[in-house]
């Protein structure tokens, strides 16, 4: 159970189970609250929550994203920004990424398309209403539930008053492919940016090939 973090079995009132998947912020865990409920998990790696005002940022980020209701959006339950192990509690979401089903199976149908672009769109209204811009929009991020999708993975996520990022390390923060240009250039995120990965994923659902290509970060630039 343990990463290279020797994250503990046990987190707050959250048993850990199983790992979903690590990226560059945290690793996602499976957990069980104490009613046995399932709940996803985000734990921050130490580096980051090692990082000057890592963790008062991410404390004001999870205060804005627990205003996010949306049954398209993966709402957060619960945080906790000063455990030795910060971490963050979201509904658990069973199913396939929208990234995992297109590569197995291939480009969505035009009614699935249309439901996924819909139910997208309005993940992001709910999202950009509660002054937060996701920052990684992404098929990987997308999950498949029932025909319907759910955004989840607020890792990087910011908030309008975000005065400090977890950039200014010089780790690279977002995807390839699915970053607006602004970004790319070093310009500020905004709900504009969202907006743009929006279009990427969607053409991502439609043709199965990733809208800029594959090779070096640099190419896809």
């Amino acid at each position: 159970m343990a990463s290279q973090d020797r994250i503990p079995e046990k987190l707050g009132p959250y048993r850990l189970q199983d790992r979903l998947g690590e990226g560059g912020m945290g690793a996602v865990y499976l957990a069980r609250d104490r009613e046995r409920r399932p709940v996803a998990i985000k734990v921050l790696h130490s580096r980051v929550a090692a990082e000057p005002n890592a963790r008062r940022r991410l404390a004001r980020e999870v205060e804005a994203m627990r205003r996010v209701h949306s049954p398209f959006v993966a709402e957060v339950l619960d945080a906790d920004v000063d455990h030795k192990f910060p971490y963050i509690v979201t509904r658990y979401v069973p199913g396939e990424t929208l990234d995992h089903t297109v590569r197995e199976r291939g480009p969505l149908a035009a009614p699935a398309l249309e439901r996924l672009a819909s139910g997208l769109a309005q993940a992001l209204v709910a999202i950009h209403a509660a002054g937060v811009v996701h920052r990684d929009f992404k098929p990987g991020n997308v999950m498949l539930h029932n025909g319907n999708p759910v955004v989840i993975d607020f890792g990087i996520a910011q908030t309008g008053d975000s005065t400090t990022r977890l950039t200014q390390t010089g780790m690279f923060m977002g995807t390839p492919g699915y970053l607006a240009p602004e970004v790319i250039e070093g310009q500020p995120s905004s709900a504009a940016s969202d907006i743009h990965s929006w279009g990427a994923t969607m053409a991502f659902a439609a043709t199965g090939r990733p809208p800029f290509g594959t090779g070096s970060f640099e190419n896809v630039f």
